[in-house]
C-alpha cells in the first residue's frame, strides 16, 4: 500500500480499464466489462469489432486507427463514426506519428479535425505515441502536437497506444503533455502502467485519465 491522499475510489474513476489485445474474443470483452463494474472505474476501453456491449454504468470507449495511426483520415473518421451509432460514448484515436515526425502538424491538426467533425460531441482522446515521439523528434514536438489536437477538438490528448516499441506512458510525457494543453484539456496516461506507484506519480504530473489493463492490480495498491 503506498502513501497518498488518494484513495482508491478517487483512482478508478480516473480508468478506462482496457483490453485490446489482437486475440481478445467476445467473452474476453463481456468479462472485461463485468471486472469494470466490479472495480467500479470509469470506462471500459475496447476494439470496435467488440460493439455492441453492454457496459452497464461504465463508459464505453473505442479505438480508431489503431494501433499504427497510419489509417486515412477518412478511414478513422468512418471508424470512429461507425462505433459511435453502436454504442462508444468516448473514442481513442492514432495520430499519423510519421506526420508528426517530419513536423508535418498541419495534417496532424487536420487528422484529428476530421474525426472531431465525425462524432460531433463524443469524447475525442488523441494518441500521440509520446515515447516514440520523445525518442525520434524530441520534447517540442510532443509540445506541438499536443496543441494542434487541442486546437482541433480533442477532449484529452493520451500518451500511447501500449503497443509501440519506444514505450508507454511516461511522467516526462504527460508534465510536457499537460504544459502544452493547460487547464481545458485532459491528458491520459497509458501503455506500461502496473503499478500503484507509477500510477500515483503520473496522477501528480497531471494524467486525469488512466488507462490500464491491469486495473485490480494497481487499485490494490491504494488504500480504500
Amino acid at each position: 500500500m503506498i502513501t497518498t491522499d488518494l484513495t482508491r475510489r478517487d483512482v478508478a474513476a480516473l480508468i478506462d480499464h482496457t483490453l485490446l489485445k489482437p486475440e481478445a474474443t467476445r467473452a474476453d470483452a463481456e468479462a472485461t466489462a463485468a471486472e469494470a463494474a466490479d472495480l467500479g472505474v470509469y470506462a471500459v476501453c475496447l476494439s470496435p469489432s467488440m460493439l455492441p456491449i453492454d457496459t452497464g454504468e461504465q463508459k464505453t470507449c473505442v479505438v480508431a486507427g489503431f494501433p499504427s495511426g497510419k489509417h486515412h483520415s477518412l478511414v478513422k473518421a468512418a471508424e470512429a463514426r461507425l462505433a459511435v451509432d453502436t454504442g462508444a460514448e468516448e473514442i481513442d484515436m492514432v495520430i499519423d506519428v510519421g506526420a508528426a515526425v517530419d513536423g508535418r502538424f498541419d495534417e496532424v491538426f487536420a487528422d484529428v479535425l476530421t474525426v472531431r467533425e465525425a462524432i460531433g460531441d463524443v469524447v475525442l482522446k488523441v494518441i500521440i505515441e509520446s515515447a516514440a515521439l520523445l525518442e525520434i523528434a524530441g520534447p517540442d514536438t510532443v509540445t506541438e502536437v499536443c496543441r494542434r489536437a487541442a486546437q482541433a477538438g480533442a477532449t484529452m490528448v493520451k500518451t500511447s497506444t501500449g503497443f509501440h516499441p519506444s514505450g508507454g506512458a511516461s511522467v516526462e510525457a504527460v508534465r510536457l503533455m499537460r504544459a502544452a494543453v493547460g487547464d481545458a484539456v485532459g491528458v491520459k496516461a497509458s501503455g506500461g502502467v502496473r503499478t500503484a506507484e507509477f500510477a500515483a506519480e503520473l496522477i501528480a504530473a497531471g494524467a486525469t485519465r488512466l488507462g490500464l489493463s491491469g486495473s485490480r492490480a494497481v487499485l490494490a495498491g491504494f488504500a480504500e
